[in-house]
């Protein structure tokens, strides 16, 4: 199931531990780079997110959210980018801040990339 809005469900489904919405929203062939390690496929990733999380209590607060747009001719179905900055936080202290540029298509999130900081 595609979402409206796959970038915001993608931060509450993690954030609220509801991995068949987090599923719902990424493609099969889902991709995430970050520093600490990358995950190619969407099982795998939901799997971590679940089972493997270092600190599963975090929460993202997120700081400022940019869309370009749209190129001339591009239509609705096209690749588009989000880009969200935020803090990753557990009981209300910040661990980490980060900027993920997101890949869309067709309603669902392809590909992450994770900077952090």
């Amino acid at each position: 199931m595609a979402s409206d809005d796959p970038v915001a469900t993608y931060y509450r489904a993690l954030d609220e531990h509801d991995y068949e919405t987090l599923r719902s929203v990424l493609s099969p062939s889902f991709v995430q780079h970050r520093p600490d390690r990358s995950f190619e496929g969407r099982e795998p990733f939901v799997r971590f997110m679940r089972d493997g999380r270092p600190s599963p209590e975090t929460s993202h607060e997120l700081r400022g959210r940019f869309r370009p747009e749209a190129a001339p001719g591009e239509n609705g179905d096209a690749e588009r980018t989000v880009l969200v900055r935020g803090r990753v936080c557990e009981d209300g202290e910040p661990l980490l801040r980060f900027v993920d540029v997101f890949t869309l298509s067709a309603g669902r999130i392809e590909r992450v990339e994770t900077y952090t900081r």
